[in-house]
C-alpha cells in the first residue's frame, strides 16, 4: 500500500513491515527540487531504505545525485569505476566463487565517523539471484530484553579495517583479481558504542556487525565473541528484514546507522556489477 498521507510529490510503497520502501516518480537523472529532497530525506528516515527502479544514469549524474544527499566518500579498497574515484565497482565475474558484501554488515564501521549511507546501482544483474537482504537495527534493539538492553546501553564496541581488508587477506580471490586492493590502508581501528541514538530518527538501533566489530572495550576477544554471536544472530531474525530484488537501473540507498545489509551469492556463472557510491556521516553517540 501506498504511504500518500504525509508525501506529495513523491510516491512511497513500504517494502515490508520492519523497513524498506519503494519511491516512485522521481527522475533522478535530473537536479531534485527543496521539496522532493526534503520528502525523500523523510523518507529514508522513516524505513532506513529506499529503493528506486528504472533509472539510466551517467556515472557523473549518479554523483551529482550523491552530493545531493551528502559529501562523498572515496573508498580506499574497492575498484573505482576508471575516471570517476567517487564511484566504487562491486563486480563478480561468471567464474568467481566469492562475492563482495556476502555476510551481514553495515559498511564504514571502522571509521571514526563511519558513513551515513551508500548508494549502490545496478548495472548489470543477472537474469536471477542476486537479491540483498537489509535488516532494521532498530527494531533489534527494540525487540531485545530489558536487561540486555542495560547491559549493552552501557558498552562500546572496537571496529576495525585489518582483518577485513588488510594483508591478512591480501591472498584473497577479491585481491588475487583486483576487486580490491591497497590492503596497507587496512589501519582503521574505531571505538562507537554499542546502542547509537540515530542522529536522524533520535530511535536507538544496535551498532555491532560481524564483518568489523572485533570486541568490546574493557572485554578481550574471547569474552566478546559469545555476546557478539547472539547480537549477529539476533539482528538477522527474518521479522527484523525485507529483501530486495534487483534490475537494471535500480537503486538502492540505504542508511549505515539503521541497517545490516547483505549481499546474495546464488548467482554463479553470471556476472553482476553494481557502482556504490559512499556518503560521508557525523560522529555516533
Amino acid at each position: 500500500m501506498t504511504d500518500s498521507r504525509r508525501y506529495r510529490e513523491i510516491g512511497v510503497t513500504p517494502l515490508s513491515k520492519a523497513l524498506g520502501a519503494q519511491i516512485d516518480g522521481v527522475d533522478l537523472t535530473q537536479p531534485l527540487s527543496d521539496s522532493v529532497m526534503q520528502e525523500l530525506k523523510d523518507a529514508f528516515a522513516t524505513y532506513s531504505v529506499i529503493f528506486f527502479r528504472d533509472q539510466s544514469l551517467s556515472p557523473q549524474q549518479h554523483i551529482d545525485l550523491a552530493e545531493q544527499w551528502g559529501e562523498i566518500n572515496i573508498n580506499r579498497f574497492f575498484k573505482p569505476l576508471d575516471g570517476y574515484p567517487q564511484i566504487a565497482e562491486v563486480i563478480k565475474a561468471p567464474d568467481q566463487k566469492e562475492n563482495i558484501g556476502g555476510t551481514w554488515h553495515t559498511d564504514h564501521s571502522y571509521d571514526q565517523i563511519p558513513a551515513m549511507g551508500s548508494m549502490l546501482y545496478a548495472r548489470q544483474v543477472p537474469p536471477a539471484g542476486g537479491d540483498t537482504l537489509f535488516a532494521s537495527m532498530t527494531l533489534a534493539f527494540e525487540a531485545l530484553s530489558d536487561g540486555m538492553k542495560k547491559t549493552l546501553l552501557g558498552l562500546n564496541a572496537w571496529h576495525s579495517s585489518r582483518h577485513a581488508f588488510g594483508y591478512s587477506v591480501s591472498d584473497s580471490e577479491h585481491y588475487e583479481d583486483g576487486r580490491l586492493a591497497n590492503p596497507e590502508l587496512a589501519v582503521q581501528d574505531a571505538l562507537h558504542p554499542v546502542i547509537i541514538t540515530h542522529p536522524l530518527s533520535g530511535k536507538k538501533a544496535l551498532y555491532v556487525n560481524a564483518d568489523f566489530t572485533v570486541r568490546f572495550d574493557g572485554w578481550t576477544t574471547e569474552e566478546s565473541q559469545p555476546l557478539l554471536d547472539f547480537l549477529y544472530a539476533h539482528g538477522a531474525r527474518e521479522e527484523f528484514t525485507c529483501r530486495f530484488e534487483w534490475q537494471e537501473g535500480s537503486i538502492a540507498l540505504w542508511d549505515n546507522r539503521a541497517t545490516w545489509h547483505n549481499a546474495m551469492n546464488d548467482y554463479h556463472g553470471h556476472r553482476r556489477v553494481m557502482h556504490r557510491i559512499t556518503l560521508e556521516g557525523v560522529a555516533l553517540q
